[in-house]
């Protein structure tokens, strides 16, 4: 697939200077407003903005010169013109929607660019399904950067994933228009080892002159995290506390900081520039990640600046962490990033610093919301039948696949148990004592049954394991085909007939999440393009979301956001304890432990 190329600086430069010198007229002037510049973090009063060609050609205080009969004229009144915000680091999948649909979502909210990492795709569809995400975002009227995923499987040997990624997808990846760099290199303890493999597609990463990604999941900040550093990762996004933001910008890292749909890490964080008195341009702002719900109902990267705000940052340097900062880190400060000649003409108008309405929103010079209302068509991309039939599951499930034999004449057995913690990506090891019934080991109280079924390959295996913290109550279960990062198939429940109801059902639909209680389906959200992402508009998916959660609350369950926890439940590379296809997973040293264990 081709797509028109934005023109770039060069090739718009004879344009720029004629109409900031007024030999011809802009395309657009903004006329009358308070020019927030994030480069000398100041707030200019009575200030316009001349734009030809997509790009700005000036910003001065009267830009009368530049406009002709033709011309735009955009009345700012006195508002704030700042410039679009970016996010540094999120996969568009975990929004559960498509390119197109999560740009029409954020465009109202003045996130005019995306730094986004689809290794959720990546191992459902392997380097095919990375180029249809590629396409379909260079397809949009906003910047959507894609890095190429680092880690399919994650963690080798951990889990067995739809495809795998190698340094030659990466070389190749490379090449592509789209591409921005490497996505988070998740596996750590590789990069620590100098597994040749990661350390190939960092090389071919650095050799294209592209920015690594990085995912430092551990609290370990002695000789394993130096040797992490030392292998490349530029940037990180899994520090949860104060320490985790100072030790990687001490060591010339990037400390991005989250607020996501359930990841809320800035407050631990940004004290390290608002108390420590850190040099704030090397911390970014991000979300990683927010679903349909949350980008309907809160917002995207607006929502994450007035937090970061409301944690006592000051309102420029919460901007400069959502843009000029992510756009250097990336090197395309010259690009994107801040309302200065040359770069796109990516502007919002805003009356307000703090609570950031986004009025007025502009990308490459045209407008594309107002008042949050996207004006702007969003283009979809034709996914082949090929990522709509990607749930393969072998057999019909039944109540038999979801028990779990205990040692032969024990009356209880000790547990080894994922501990879901609210608002955070890691989890807890915990053990409780668990009865036994006819042979089988029984969930009680507030453990609940997690189960991981395969659904690449067609094997019929299914996983099962022990989870606590979401609080279900009666027969019950919930399934979902997005299970970061191998996306198999997550079924929590305490009722092994409706635990198989669920799964089946996703089965029969070819991907989503369902929950059933009492024999009956309470919500359905239907994901067909890999069991990730719907093509539908996002108003619609954050709807059938909103039921899902509120189904979930019916239930039992009372933690914030917590399809986000269900959803992370088999991701092997953040501690402690995780599911794969391949056992219960201790992530804190990458080994496998039983399930149950005899009382001693």
């Amino acid at each position: 697939m081709t797509h028109a190329a934005f023109p770039s600086w060069p090739d718009t430069a004879p344009q720029l200077i004629a109409v900031a010198t007024g030999r011809s007229p802009a395309d657009t002037v903004i006329r009358a407003g308070k020019w927030v510049n994030v480069h000398t973090r100041e707030v200019l009063d009575g200030h316009d903005i001349a734009i030809a060609r997509g790009r700005i050609a000036c910003v001065v205080p009267d830009a009368s010169h530049c406009i002709g009969h033709e011309t735009q004229v955009i009345e700012a009144d006195g508002r704030y013109m700042i410039p679009g915000l970016c996010d540094g680091h999120m996969h568009i999948e975990s929004g559960m929607l498509t390119p197109a649909e999560f740009a029409r979502a954020v465009i109202p909210h003045g996130t005019t660019s995306m730094f986004t990492d689809p290794h959720e795709i990546a191992n459902v569809l392997g380097l095919e399904g990375v180029r249809m995400m590629h396409d379909e975002a260079l397809m949009q009227p906003v910047n959507i950067f894609t890095q190429m995923p680092s880690c399919a499987p994650s963690a080798p040997g951990m889990e067995t994933t739809g495809y795998e990624i190698t340094p030659e997808d990466v070389a190749e990846a490379m090449t592509w228009p789209g591409i921005i760099g490497l996505g988070e290199m998740m596996n750590f303890p590789g990069v620590s080892n100098a597994d040749p493999k990661m350390l190939a597609e960092i090389a071919a990463t650095q050799m294209a002159g592209k920015t690594v990604g990085g995912h430092y999941a551990s609290p370990d900040l002695g000789p394993a995290f130096a040797g992490y550093v030392a292998g490349g990762p530029a940037d990180d996004h899994e520090g949860t506390c104060e320490a985790d933001a100072i030790a990687r910008m001490r060591q010339g890292m990037r400390s991005m900081i989250r607020l996501g749909s359930a990841w809320y890490d800035v407050e631990n964080q940004i004290t390290a520039v608002t108390e420590k008195g850190l040099d704030p341009r090397n911390m970014i702002l991000c979300t990683d990640d927010c679903h349909s719900g949350t980008l309907v109902n809160d917002g995207h990267m607006n929502r994450v600046v007035r937090h970061a705000i409301d944690c006592g940052c000051d309102p420029l340097i919460a901007l400069q962490m959502a843009t000029v900062n992510t756009a250097t880190h990336f090197g395309l400060e010259r690009e994107i990033g801040s309302l200065t000649p040359g770069r796109r003409a990516d502007v919002i108008l805003t009356s307000d610093l703090i609570t950031l309405p986004s009025e007025t929103v502009i990308a490459r010079g045209q407008i594309v919301a107002e008042n949050g209302q996207c004006l702007v068509d969003c283009p979809h991309y034709d996914w082949p039948a090929k990522a709509r039939q990607t749930v393969h599951l072998g057999k019909t499930l039944t109540a038999e696949d979801f028990t779990i034999p205990a040692p032969k004449g024990a009356n209880a057995v000790r547990a080894n148990v994922i501990g879901v913690v609210e608002n955070q990506a890691p989890t807890k090891a915990l053990q409780f004592e668990l009865p036994v019934t006819e042979g089988r080991v029984q969930a009680t109280g507030d453990v609940a049954q997690i189960a991981l079924v395969e659904r690449h390959r067609g094997t019929g295996q299914v996983t099962n394991a022990f989870v606590s913290g979401f609080g279900y109550e009666g027969p019950m279960a919930m399934a979902s085909t997005v299970a970061h990062d191998s996306h198999h198939m997550i079924v929590v429940g305490t009722d092994a007939d409706h635990m198989a109801m669920a799964a089946n059902r996703l089965g029969e639909i070819g991907g989503g999440i369902v929950i059933f209680k009492d024999g009956a389906e309470l919500a359905l959200v239907e994901l067909p393009i890999a069991g990730l992402m719907s093509d539908r508009p996002a108003a619609e998916v954050a709807a059938k979301a909103d039921a899902m959660m509120a189904a979930m609350c019916a239930c039992g369950c009372t933690l914030n956001n917590a399809y986000m926890q269900h959803s992370l439940l088999a991701l092997v590379v953040i501690p402690e304890l995780r599911i794969s296809d391949l056992g219960l997973v201790d992530v804190r040293r990458f080994d496998f432990i039983p399930v149950v264990e005899p009382l001693s």
